[in-house]
């Protein structure tokens, strides 16, 4: 019998020999593959990835959003929103990490993923309610977490850290209400401990 899993040099070459023209960055670190592909070669991409026999990546085990909006800090330029994915290949045995950026800053948009894998349903959902990227083409793009009145997406590094309203049940009103968040400062002052012999101490 032989050892179908793919080392991680053959894997790479692999890949690469797929998606030929579509493929932007190839790199391996730490055994593991991450590719990066164009936005608007990415849905093809996937697709030659799920089909090419030397890949066969028929699962999508995650997919994510990541703001690099604080890149610059060290040195970085580049697109603020990329979705990252990984792909499992159940038959091969290997796995891999695609990455795509979405061209517009103030509009992140990237085609969905959903009619390839359907698991992907709930993952776009997620990166769309926590980043505000839009994932073109899925038919439920709708908040997963955060309450369907909530203003913003919490996990872009430009939120604030107190929000923009909170809400609280009124039993006066017997309704949720939303409201203006009211951040009160607050004084810390350090105890002391004035005991005698306190800690064994003289």
């Amino acid at each position: 019998m032989t050892d179908i899993a793919i080392h991680p040099e053959k894997l790479r070459d692999a890949v690469a020999g797929a998606l030929g023209d579509k493929l932007r960055e190839i790199r391996l670190a730490l055994g593991e593959v991450t590719v990066v592909v164009a936005a608007e070669d990415y849905l093809a991409a996937m697709e030659i990835l799920r089909d090419a026999p030397q890949c066969r990546f028929e699962q999508l085990i995650d997919l994510c959003g990541v703001d690099y909006s604080t890149y610059g800090e060290v040195g970085t330029d580049g697109p603020r929103y990329a979705v990252v994915t990984h792909l499992l290949s159940l038959s091969l045995n290997q796995r891999l990490r695609v990455k795509v950026f979405c061209p517009d800053d103030d509009f992140p948009v990237i085609p969905s993923v959903t009619g390839i894998w359907s698991g992907a349903n709930w993952f776009e959902r997620e990166a769309f309610d926590l980043y505000g990227i839009v994932f073109d083409g899925h038919s439920d793009l709708r908040r997963i977490l955060t309450d369907y009145g909530f203003i913003g997406h919490p996990f872009r590094k430009d939120f604030p850290l107190s929000g923009h309203v909170e809400m609280r049940y009124d039993a006066g009103q017997r309704r949720v209400v939303y409201e203006p968040v009211t951040i009160e400062p607050r004084e810390i002052t350090p105890r002391i401990i004035r005991e005698d012999n306190y800690g064994g101490l003289h």
